[in-house]
């Protein structure tokens, strides 16, 4: 039996060890909000937040979680007022939506970290991958979400 603190809940959980986060939060938990994209941990699709830091879940074992918090797209703010995700909104940032929850963890992330970053700081640190090129309005809702405040 492990023990996995998600969202602010705690679950006790009979899994190996070695089960990707990534499976326990969509087949186990419900929360599919973090998605499957590659499975090598290059996209980014599956990012959430681990105490805070953006993580590709598919690479993470349940096992390494131990516990800490974890937050998925569902927890990071349930009413949709986080400044990233007021900023996705404003700046009509999703074309299929299908890397946002990555994409908006990976940038809360950074913003906790970086208040202010420049273009070049968002582009290193905001590796997850879009299909459908939304970039540079991924990098002005960034701008924008930096203007509102860390919520």
């Amino acid at each position: 039996m492990l023990s996995l603190r998600v969202n602010g809940s705690t679950h006790v959980l009979d899994l190996e060890p070695e089960m990707p986060l990534l499976w326990v939060l969509r087949d186990e938990l419900g929360l599919t909000g973090t998605k499957f994209g590659c499975g090598i941990g290059a996209c980014g699709a599956c990012t959430v937040l681990i105490e805070g830091v953006a993580v590709r879940s598919c690479q993470v074992p349940l096992s390494a979680v131990g516990s800490s918090a974890v937050t998925t797209i569902e927890g990071l703010s349930p009413d949709g007022s986080h400044p990233v995700q007021r900023a996705w909104i404003e700046h009509d940032v999703p074309q299929c939506g299908y890397c946002q929850s990555g994409q908006i963890l990976a940038a809360a992330s950074l913003l906790a970290k970086n208040p202010a970053p420049s273009d070049s700081e968002i582009d290193a640190a905001i590796t997850n991958i879009c299909r459908c090129g939304t970039y540079p309005r991924i990098r002005a809702a960034i701008h924008r979400a930096a203007s509102l405040g860390n919520g």
